[in-house]
């Protein structure tokens, strides 16, 4: 197994450097798993929501099931990963200063490492406590 990084990830994704697309493509196609961290996935969504991509929910969502469907891919925790998607695209939008906000991938993922966490060492972690209203609407976290 080998592990990228996030511009690695990132050029694969997005193919805007042709040299460094071809490299990543070939680590990613290889004969090798390929582990995403957690930090990875989380930092490429950032990126790709950020000012320069604006890739908007429906687009992420895509992102994240391409990558769980490439038989290279292993992600560092792929059931936090994908109880972090389902909470992202049920996430419902709610009024925060007058702007219309969700709960972002970030944000659920960080939220269900927690939730995984208890789960895998057998201790209870509840809730998980955050001061954005919007990740509030993810079951099992509240306001410190």
């Amino acid at each position: 197994m080998i592990a990228i990084d996030t511009n690695v990830l990132l050029r694969y994704l997005i193919n805007d450097d042709q040299e460094q697309a071809e490299k990543s493509q070939k680590l990613i196609n290889g004969n090798q798993k390929v582990l995403i961290t957690d930090v990875v996935i989380t930092e490429t969504i950032w990126v790709l929501t950020g000012k320069r991509y604006q890739l908007p929910k429906d687009k992420i969502v895509d992102v994240i099931h391409a990558l769980f469907a490439e038989k290279n891919i292993q992600f560092e925790d792929p059931q936090a990963v994908w109880c972090a998607l389902k909470d992202f695209v049920n996430a419902p939008p709610i009024k925060v200063k007058g702007k219309t906000k969700q709960a972002d991938f970030p944000d659920a993922l960080i939220i269900n490492k927690a939730k995984r966490y208890g789960q895998i060492n057998k201790i209870k972690v509840e809730p998980i406590y955050t001061f954005d209203k919007a990740a509030q609407e993810i079951e099992g976290t509240k306001e410190p």
